[in-house]
């Protein structure tokens, strides 16, 4: 029997799991609910434990994988394979992920960042296309990124390469705190929170007619990126100003990396990617203003494809054997 891959993608609220085939092909997934307490101390034998028993329940003996790829949250040594500081997991301390999970289920595992392995994910499977350089933006509760450089992940000397969500973009007096300790970083102003904070700072001064601005005014309906950009494709001014405004944020940060990298492919993910074309377009127009013409010609902006099965996808890639 051909050999498989299992891809973990491991998140605040469920680690989704994935059996996969070497080219990529998902042939069964599941996920099991991420349990935060006792300090995070169930996490990693419940997913061992689910492991175990869904390849029990397929009858697929153990010896067809070559092991178990793993994304997670936190600051992960390669070298270890320990994870601290994934806080929304209750990791404050050192987990010995690889080393437990590895025990549970006899199979070698190998781990890294879960904005890297997206990155990966889309390289290998969705908007990359097999690039052999790519970054990955992912626009969510905050805002992360991953770098697939010359065929492989860069995580820099303390494992914090990509981190673009920190890249300080404001520097004006009013720039909002950040909760890593600086100001102005991007995070701030294009994750889905920090689009939701623009909007109601933009309200206050916004003068004309705007069905967004009396939504916010009323404070009865829940304020989303999501509805944000759903009143601005009906033309809402306001909602309209909001977007223009995190767009330009977004295409000043995608042009430093593309003026420093110069990757094939800059691809944008996350929840508020949803947003699609509506997203892009102004965000490759700043983006294009802003760059080297070099780069202006070789790297293009996209959507991710892969939604939600990314994590997975990148994840299963790290128990790839070596070429």
């Amino acid at each position: 029997m051909e050999k498989k891959l299992i891809g973990v993608d491991l998140g605040g609220t469920t680690a989704k799991i994935a059996i996969l085939t070497t080219d990529g092909t998902i042939e069964e997934k599941w996920s099991v609910e991420t349990d935060i307490s006792d300090e995070g101390g169930h996490i990693v034998q419940n997913i061992g434990d689910s492991i175990n028993q869904k390849l029990r329940d397929l009858q697929l003996n153990k010896d067809i994988f070559h092991g178990i790829g793993m994304g997670t949250p936190g600051t992960i040594n390669y070298e270890t394979g320990t994870v601290k500081g994934a806080y929304n997991l209750n990791w404050a301390k050192e987990q010995k992920v690889a080393t437990d999970l590895k025990k549970i289920t006899g199979l070698d595992v190998y781990l890294d960042n879960d904005a890297n392995i997206a990155a990966v994910g889309e390289r290998w499977q969705g908007a990359g296309e097999g690039s052999a350089n790519v970054f990955f933006v992912t626009l969510g509760t905050g805002v992360g990124g991953g770098i697939f450089a010359e065929g492989k992940i860069l995580h820099g000397a303390k494992g914090a390469a990509g981190e673009i969500g920190h890249i300080t973009v404001d520097t004006s007096p009013e720039a909002y705190d950040c909760t890593c300790g600086k100001k102005g970083c991007l995070e701030t102003i294009a994750s889905a929170t920090g689009i939701v904070r623009v909007a109601k700072d933009l309200a206050t001064s916004f003068a004309s007619e705007s069905e967004l601005k009396s939504i916010i005014k009323q404070g009865e309906e829940e304020i989303t990126s999501k509805l944000i950009f759903d009143l601005a494709a009906k033309g809402d001014k306001l909602a309209s100003q909001v977007v223009d405004h995190i767009c330009f944020y977004l295409g000043l940060a995608c042009s430093h990396i593309g003026n420093m990298l110069n990757p094939e492919k800059i691809i944008i993910g996350g929840g508020v990617s949803a947003a699609g074309e509506a997203l892009l377009k102004p965000i490759q127009s700043y983006f294009e203003g802003m760059v080297f013409p070099a780069v202006r010609e070789s790297t293009s902006i996209s959507i991710a494809t892969l939604g939600n099965d990314a994590g997975v996808l990148g994840a299963a890639w790290l128990a790839l054997p070596a070429e």
